[in-house]
């Protein structure tokens, strides 16, 4: 996916015009504001996977925190950036409310198109399948170790696979709703693939069994997505 299609499904494109650096101009004076993007399927569509009423509470109303607090965070620091991979940049020199929910709308908005409809034997293919085998020795032990990350996450956060800047991937876990492209993230990279170990994600059909919920999760992985997150 282009970023120009990323930024348009995730509602993080600004009404202003791009400088010619091809960053975004913050619009002046400061009206705009994040949205909460549309999903890009229903909410039934990862059943039996994810189910509906969590789908609906997850993005319906989480996300939509996220961005209503994003938001009022910005206004109240004075904060005139509508550019989320900036904000992520610098977090460290913004409000706490700006890391927090920034991440969250950033997290969720690359999480959704991240699934998809339930496949069997649902695997990677190309250049990302062959860097998986070539880095963590088979597919198979990708997902374990992929697994082990996101079980060992004490509490809420997330699990990535990430490319690093010079090129490695790498499995790492961040806590809360910070993400690997913050600037006090412990291991920065790019992500390529994320899952949300968040209660609120799967606590409706799995309760306390997150393995459970990586284990079926893998069903719904939109590999597709995850090839061009790498391919940059």
């Amino acid at each position: 996916m282009e970023r120009r299609q990323f930024l348009k499904i995730s509602g993080l494109a600004p009404l202003a015009l791009p400088l010619s650096s091809g960053l975004w101009a913050a619009p002046q004076p400061w009206h705009d504001h994040f949205t909460l993007p549309a999903l890009p399927y229903p909410t039934n569509a990862l059943e039996p996977v994810i189910d509906t009423l969590t789908m609906e509470i997850h993005h319906g109303r989480h996300h939509k925190a996220y961005v209503d607090n994003l938001n009022k965070a910005l206004d109240e620091a004075g904060v005139h950036s509508h550019d989320i991979l900036d904000l992520m940049k610098r977090v460290s020199a913004l409000p706490v409310a700006v890391r927090n929910n920034g991440g969250g709308h950033w997290n969720h908005s690359f999480f959704w198109p991240l699934m998809r409809p339930p496949r069997e034997n649902n695997v990677p293919e190309g250049a990302l399948r062959d860097a998986l085998v070539s880095v963590f020795g088979s597919f198979d032990s990708f997902k374990e170790q992929f697994k082990k990350a996101a079980l060992g996450r004490f509490g809420s956060g997330w699990a990535w696979l990430i490319k690093t800047s010079d090129g490695k991937l790498l499995i790492t876990s961040t806590p809360n709703q910070d993400n690997p492209l913050m600037d006090v993230a412990e291991q920065r990279g790019t992500p390529i693939l994320g899952i949300d170990v968040w209660e609120h994600a799967y606590y409706l059909k799995y309760q306390n069994k997150r393995a459970d919920y990586i284990d079926a999760w893998w069903k719904v992985v939109n590999w597709e997505f995850a090839a061009k997150n790498f391919q940059g």
